[in-house]
């Protein structure tokens, strides 16, 4: 088996699991403020952003990631399709990074089947993206993260999505909600 095809089987299960973890949430778990963690080390307080996690904010933040670190490099990335246009100023104010969770307190969030629209739509990009990229590219195209190959960021993206997954997963098997564990897409 080649490394490409490989990480199309990673990519796809782990969208997969995404996919089950916003299907599988309760209704209001969706809108469901979560507990703020305290500041990282350095931080204090005051200079600690409010974060208004929520589900939605989590499973949108790894979709959304999870699409862009996907391509060749950052200049690559695109908005995502037409059902989800009104969040169209994350991808177009500035830079394609702004966070989900730093969306203003009042947006009205995505429905579950926006996000699974979208996750379905990303799935179905993974073989010919995939297929489209340079990993011996020594760079990995996005600045923000400096001497990490494309290779080896091709395995930090589908990692960044399975860490998120674990976050959703727990919330949900706190309320007796079991996600099965997709080895291969």
């Amino acid at each position: 088996m080649d490394i490409k095809n490989a990480l199309k089987e990673q990519n796809h299960a782990a969208l997969a699991m995404l996919a089950q973890c916003v299907e599988l949430c309760p209704d209001d778990l969706w809108m469901e403020e979560l507990i703020q963690a305290d500041p990282p080390a350095g931080f204090k307080k005051p200079e600690w952003p409010a974060v208004n996690r929520t589900y939605w904010r989590i499973a949108f933040h790894a979709a959304m990631f999870g699409h862009l670190y996907m391509e060749q490099e950052v200049s690559d990335f695109s908005p995502p399709p037409e059902h989800l246009e009104r969040f169209t100023d994350l991808w177009t104010t500035g830079t394609p990074v702004d966070e989900p969770f730093e969306f203003p307190a009042d947006t009205v969030p995505p429905s579950q089947a926006d996000v699974l629209g979208y996750i379905k739509w990303i799935d179905d990009r993974v073989d010919s993206v995939i297929d489209g990229l340079d990993l011996d590219r020594e760079d990995c195209g996005f600045p923000w993260y400096r001497n990490i190959s494309k290779l080896s960021h091709s395995m930090l993206s589908f990692r960044h999505v399975q860490g998120h997954i674990g976050q959703l997963s727990e919330l949900l098997m706190s309320r007796g909600i079991d996600v099965d564990w997709s080895a291969k897409g």
